[in-house]
């Protein structure tokens, strides 16, 4: 079993618009279908939920671990975490980072959850299954809203 989901994609838009895309709430709640209440800060925790139809009742929470422009954003959250009578945060979250890399003209944009091993046992394999398909889908949602 993997501990980790990589999705890459290579984007027609520069770095600096895909690093917007990424580390501007509103933007990346566009693309990503959640309702984010604030900027994302390094250090703190991001909220919402998510606006995607039939799970408007998942809640957004993430803790941002990075935002080295233009290169690198990082969160933290609980993956597949969709049920409102689990308390998942006493599980340990899976680290999700995006890099960035100059590609041409374009951007070279990689997806990595990490940390799955922590997710309890129960849990893991639907969390892998759902949040690799998660990220395909999402890798091309950012790919329609950068590159029109």
């Amino acid at each position: 079993m993997t501990d980790s989901i990589e999705r890459s994609i290579n984007l027609s838009a520069p770095v600096d618009r895909v690093w917007r895309a990424l580390t501007d709430h509103r933007e990346f709640g566009q693309w990503f279908r959640v309702a984010i209440e604030g900027p994302f800060v390094a250090g703190q925790p991001s909220t919402g939920h998510m606006t995607l139809k039939g799970y408007e009742h998942v809640r957004w929470n993430v803790r941002i671990v990075a935002m080295d422009a233009p290169r690198h954003f990082a969160f933290t959250w609980h993956p597949y975490a969709i049920d409102p009578a689990v308390d998942y945060d006493v599980e340990e979250p899976t680290l999700v980072t995006f890099r960035l890399e100059p590609d041409g003209a374009g951007t070279k944009l990689t997806v990595i959850e990490s940390g799955f091993d922590k997710v309890p046992a129960h849990r893991r394999d639907e969390a892998i299954r759902m949040n690799g398909g998660g990220w395909t889908a999402q890798v091309d949602n950012i790919r329609k809203y950068v590159d029109g």
